[in-house]
């Protein structure tokens, strides 16, 4: 509400004078008036949504179609924002040869790149579609267009929605916990019974997936039980957290990215496909499901306050931040 174009568009509505000040003080000025009401100013937030929701809304059907494109999430080998960092250490100071760098730039770091980019716009357009099923809602606020570390207000609190899935470290975390150790050694054990090849030429963050592709394939008893077992443990690590949720959001706050570390209010949207964790990503375009579920949480949402309040200790500035954060379980399966 505080951009000048905005504070003369609601001034004119309302028949606020502000012709005499700077635009520097426009905001103290409207924001003192009596006549000035938290009604007027959410009718005004609402209406401005409304009109940039608008020019959305038509083409939701053609960019779903575009994301269902995306058949494979991968980063190629470059996770998150480490591109650059990838390509520096692995690329430039590491080879020598003119040559050779040539070949890498059209072999694996083309696959980088490509990898990278296609994730990213996957994860940009399906975000804007999360958020817009948070702001249809009757119960959520808006922003009116783009604000740092805020995606709308419920009930007054400022949140910045993060979409994610259970994380993988916490994950194997929690399988050593209970006792069932090491999940891509586990695959390996279950590989070399049933004599299925285990691949030396692969890293070992692809080679979980692949071995666990290879082994739910399988048709064999003692593989299906396998993956069964695997699966009924981790729904129940995810039951678990779901219902004692602050570990988790303590987790994520701790545990975040150095380069856009902050200690905002944040909503997390959990997305897990129980029939395959590996294929989490692909609820972030399925509107139907999604829709379904948030809009059933948000009607029914009674925010304990105390349940918001998150604390978590930041180890590289070894300081303790307060923050409000909830967190939203949506679990897909057949």
């Amino acid at each position: 509400m505080s951009r000048k174009d905005t504070m003369e568009e609601f001034s004119g509505i309302h028949n606020i004078d502000i012709s005499e000040l700077k635009s520097k003080e426009y905001f103290e000025h409207i924001f003192n008036l009596v006549q000035t009401t938290d009604v007027q100013i959410n009718n005004f937030i609402n209406s401005k949504y409304q009109e940039e929701r608008a020019t959305r809304v038509g083409n939701q059907d053609y960019l779903v179609d575009q994301l269902t494109r995306l058949q494979h999430f991968d980063w190629g080998g470059s996770f998150g924002n480490s591109l650059e960092k990838n390509i520096v250490n692995n690329y430039v100071k590491r080879i020598q040869s003119y040559d050779a760098i040539n070949d890498e730039i059209e072999g694996s770091l083309l696959t980088s790149l490509r990898g990278y980019t296609l994730n990213s716009w996957y994860n940009h357009w399906t975000s804007i579609l999360i958020e817009d099923l948070f702001k249809d809602h009757e119960t959520v606020l808006p922003t009116v267009g783009l604000v740092k570390k805020i995606d709308f207000f419920i009930n007054d609190i400022p949140f910045d929605l993060k979409v994610t899935y259970f994380p993988e470290q916490l994950l194997a975390d929690k399988l050593k916990a209970v006792g069932y150790g090491n999940e891509l050694t586990m695959l390996k054990g279950i590989c070399r019974k049933l004599k299925i090849f285990i691949p030396t030429d692969i890293k070992d963050k692809a080679l979980k997936l692949h071995l666990y592709n290879k082994i739910t394939e399988d048709q064999r008893q003692e593989a299906k039980d396998f993956i069964t077992t695997l699966k009924t443990h981790k729904k129940n690590i995810i039951a678990e957290a779901e219902t004692n949720p602050t570990e988790l959001k303590k987790w994520l706050y701790e545990n975040q990215g150095e380069a856009r570390f902050d200690a905002s209010n944040r909503f997390f949207l959990v997305l897990t496909d129980e029939t395959d964790m590996t294929n989490s990503w692909k609820l972030k375009r399925n509107l139907i499901f999604l829709r379904e579920k948030i809009t059933e949480h948000l009607t029914s949402l009674s925010m304990d306050m105390s349940s918001l309040e998150t604390e978590f200790y930041w180890k590289l500035d070894q300081k303790t931040y307060n923050c409000k954060s909830d967190i939203l379980f949506l679990k897909y399966s057949e």
